[in-house]
């Protein structure tokens, strides 16, 4: 027998071998029907996977990212079907679940085209309604080596001659199909009732381009046809907001092939980049921190001591400098240590806070780069903390809150995420442990539910990450925080204690925006690129009904100016129509359209970029009422 403890803390028996679909069903007929799979001790099954130790199980429906997961991994061998019915001398490379959906890697004469997604989602319905379990059945290395050559399949030949030579490989069978695969499945096709194939993309075998390019069919796939639609609207949305185009319509930034990775700012976009940093800035100031800037490239030695050469290499850029060999900053922890290492401490200047906006380069594939969010350069907005063990406490707590704070000020809801020592990583286990306990005691006195990541930290030290929830409900990791027992021991960093000994520090990395580059690109989806007036590069465009009024628009535009705002004055001869229009194209908080009237009044006739008409302020009513919003940060 076998003890299976569920979620709430309820302990049942059962025989060795059961399937997650039995235990599902003495739960519940109810949760039986609507189940795809579980977490069996952090592992993912599928309904028809056996349970043959002691396990706490977590059974998961499509609501759960597990069962999505399963969900959209089935969905894959599905489309793989399809595509073999369809064009019969495919060969196969891979098909994964991913975040939103599934990919599938074929290697095909033919190439793809739109007119095939159609016909191959039609299949894929078809053969999903036919209802095929999704049977799992277990070779021994060489019988599978076996299989795939005689069915002419090199890249799963490949597969499994990467494997170890006494591996047992899994296969899963769908109707006439059979694919090498881990796993895990639905128990049949049942369930998938909506899918739409969204594109194809060109793939390199492995991601590496000295392979054979394949090609790469995305889709997604739901339990009903209701979520697909809305899944499509909110594409739809997206689309609209993609922070690429709106960049270019806004005049905010802009990438070039002379750079690629590199983003160009505009002025528009130093405006909007300058606020950030003022703000983080002025923030950051109130809370007792210094601000440093270290130099970009230095020396091949330092990024041996910190650990990077060991665990980061293939990330960094390099340069040889009087024939010494110098790198290219990736992070910023190494300077900041400098700093630290630049004079004495005692205990009592202990909480010591460095932050700094740090230009960083990390190479990344050229396929992976996207806008701003994924680039070359960018400025972390850095900070690293040095304390006693005594103060850590305090320290990240103080850090949740300023985090907390920040987030509220732009509208983002969050969730957190907690992660644990990476197999890749240096210190004992008993500093990790520390370590891990003191962000957990953090977190709980804040009251701050999180989600475990096992394995995802730094190879310094765990972490905590801010995901941050957007208007149209996608997430956005944004803030981090590490605690890192290694950086000080391996610079040998210290402090002068009561007793006049010298102590090791305690050091915290963390990052609130993540990347500047990135939050922009955030906060343009986010607002769709109408930015409260705070953040607005040009907050008002005076609009003169005509040329007789640009004097008093220009008056105007000196007054706002004396009080702080970013103004901009419309006086071409055109109709004023097309002068609003647009401004709401701009995206401009206020329109003031002047006239005859206005110049008599010394009023301004207000227009709200989502309101519309206002009706008729004075100039100092006007003033006042914007100066508010900026200052309060509405």
């Amino acid at each position: 027998m076998i003890k299976i403890t569920l979620p709430d803390g309820t302990e049942k028996q059962y025989e060795k071998g059961i399937t997650v679909f039995e235990v599902a069903k003495d739960i519940s007929e109810g949760l039986a029907r609507v189940a795809l799979g579980a977490v069996v001790n952090d592992k993912i099954k599928g309904m028809q996977e056996t349970i043959d130790e002691d396990a706490k199980v977590k059974i998961v429906k499509f609501e759960d990212k597990e069962g999505k997961e399963i969900f959209w991994h089935t969905s894959a061998h599905i489309m793989a079907h399809a595509v073999l019915n369809l064009f019969p001398d495919v060969k196969f490379a891979i098909g994964p679940s991913i975040e939103n959906g599934f990919y599938y890697d074929f290697d095909l004469e033919h190439r793809f085209t739109p007119e095939d997604l159609e016909r191959i989602e039609k299949e894929m319905i078809k053969i999903a309604k036919e209802g095929h379990a999704m049977e799992r059945t277990i070779m021994p290395r060489d019988e599978a080596l076996k299989y795939f050559k005689e069915k002419d399949e090199p890249y799963k030949v490949e597969l499994i001659e990467n494997l170890p030579e006494d591996e047992i490989i899994s296969f899963y069978k769908l109707g006439d199909f059979t694919d090498l695969c881990a796993g895990p499945h639905l128990m049949d096709t049942k369930k998938v009732k909506a899918i739409k194939l969204l594109s194809i993309a060109g793939a390199y075998w492995r991601g590496d381009e000295k392979n054979k390019m394949l090609q790469r069919i995305y889709g997604i796939s739901f339990d009903k046809k209701k979520n697909l639609d809305e899944y499509l609207e909110r594409l739809e949305e997206a689309k609209k907001r993609d922070h690429r185009k709106l960049g270019k319509e806004l005049d905010l930034f802009s990438m070039h092939e002379e750079g690629p990775g590199f983003p160009f700012f505009h002025p528009k976009g130093m405006i909007l980049r300058n606020i950030l940093e003022d703000f983080w800035k002025a923030e950051h100031a109130k809370r007792g921190y210094g601000e440093i800037k270290t130099p970009m490239i230095l020396n091949e030695e330092l990024w041996r001591r910190s650990g990077h050469w060991d665990h980061y290499k293939e990330n960094m850029y390099f340069t040889t400098i009087d024939e010494n060999d110098y790198a290219i900053k990736p992070m910023n922890c190494p300077g900041s240590i400098l700093v630290y290492k630049s004079k004495m401490y005692s205990y009592r200047d202990l909480p010591l806070r460095l932050g700094e906006l740090g230009l960083v380069h990390r190479h990344e594939l050229s396929g992976t780069l996207h806008g701003l969010m994924r680039v070359r350069s960018f400025t972390q907005d850095d900070a690293h903390i040095y304390m006693l063990q005594s103060q850590v406490k305090d320290e990240l707590i103080g850090v949740i809150e300023l985090a907390d704070y920040v987030y509220s000020i732009f509208g983002f809801k969050y969730h957190v995420e907690l992660s644990t020592r990476p197999e890749d990583s240096m210190g004992s286990e008993e500093q990790w442990e520390i370590a891990t306990n003191s962000l957990i005691a953090a977190l709980e006195e804040k009251k701050i539910n999180y989600i475990v990541n096992e394995g995802d930290g730094a190879f310094y030290g765990p972490k905590i990450d801010f995901h941050l929830e957007d208007a149209i409900g996608r997430t956005w990791q944004c803030g981090t925080i590490q605690l890192d027992f290694q950086m000080p021991e391996r610079f040998d960093l210290t402090y002068v204690d009561k007793d006049n000994e010298k102590k090791r520090p305690i050091m915290i990395h963390r990052t609130i925006l993540g990347s500047i580059e990135r939050f922009m690109g955030i906060l343009i989806e986010h607002y769709a690129g109408k930015f409260p007036a705070w953040l607005a590069p040009v907050q008002v465009s005076i609009l003169p009904i005509s040329d007789k009024f640009n004097d008093y628009a220009y008056e105007l535009e000196k007054k706002f100016k004396e009080n702080g705002l970013r103004v901009h004055v419309d006086d071409r001869t055109e109709k004023i129509g097309y002068k609003i229009r647009e401004a709401q194209l701009q995206k401009i908080p206020y329109m003031l359209v002047v006239g005859e009237k206005e110049v008599e009044e010394n009023s301004v006739s207000v227009r709200k970029r989502d309101e519309g008409d206002l009706g008729q302020l004075s100039v100092d009513e006007f003033i006042e009422r914007i100066v508010d919003e900026v200052e309060d940060k509405r």
